[in-house]
């Protein structure tokens, strides 16, 4: 369901900016901020009417970005963020339609997960690469770590996205198990809405540094 190459590129990458967009004029703007920033990976949530035109703007004008999109929560979403140009998916849940429609389509898809019978599933339906949501609220690095232990052998991979910080991301980025963590912290709303670039290209690039300073 995700390839090896592409978990090695988010694993270079450690962060995935989360953001939704409700302008499609500021996508591109988002985007290239972010990599001027020196991230180069990230989850546009797939939650406003402007999700789809955005996710084809940052496609066509951003090509040097890994791009993901979030909340995705029917089979159908599925064809329409590959036809728009995504890399790959991701969902909140576990839904075994949008995982099977994911497969059929070529999509590589994390479904999330947040307990044992969760992980079950997915691992039953070919998934070797989920999303732990939500990370902090579900009990944090301390249970992803007592959740996995069981499944270690099967090479299992986690994407922890929830309550994902500065402060705790170095944390979850020092386990074997986690390649990268999702960064909704980084793009704010309010940045967004007042056409920030400039301070967004400066937060990504105290993350980066921070990664690229531990690594």
């Amino acid at each position: 369901m995700f390839p090896v190459e592409m978990i090695q590129t988010l694993e270079k990458s450690g962060i995935v900016a989360g953001f939704s967009i409700e302008n499609p004029e500021h996508a591109l703007h988002v985007a290239k901020a972010l990599l001027a920033g020196g991230i180069n990976a990230i989850e546009l949530t797939f939650r406003t009417p402007a999700a789809l035109e955005a996710l084809k703007a940052i496609s066509d004008g951003v090509p040097d970005m890994l791009i993901g999109v979030g909340t995705i929560l029917t089979p159908e979403q599925v064809v329409q963020v590959k036809e728009a140009g995504a890399h790959f998916a991701v969902s909140p849940g576990m839904n075994p339609r949008v995982i099977k429609a994911a497969g059929e389509a070529g999509v590589p898809f994390a479904p999330g997960i947040c307990t044992p019978s969760d992980l079950e599933a997915a691992i039953e339906l070919g998934c070797r690469f989920v999303k732990f949501f939500p990370a902090e609220a579900s009990g944090g690095l301390t249970f992803l770590k007592s959740m996995a232990a069981p499944y270690k052998h099967l090479g299992i991979k986690y994407f922890p996205l929830g309550g994902i910080n500065a402060d705790n991301m170095l944390a979850y980025l020092k386990e074997d198990i986690v390649p990268a963590v999702g960064g909704s912290w980084i793009v704010k709303k309010e940045l967004i809405d007042t056409e920030n670039w400039a301070t967004i290209t400066a937060r990504a690039a105290d993350v980066a540094k921070k990664l690229n300073y531990v690594f």
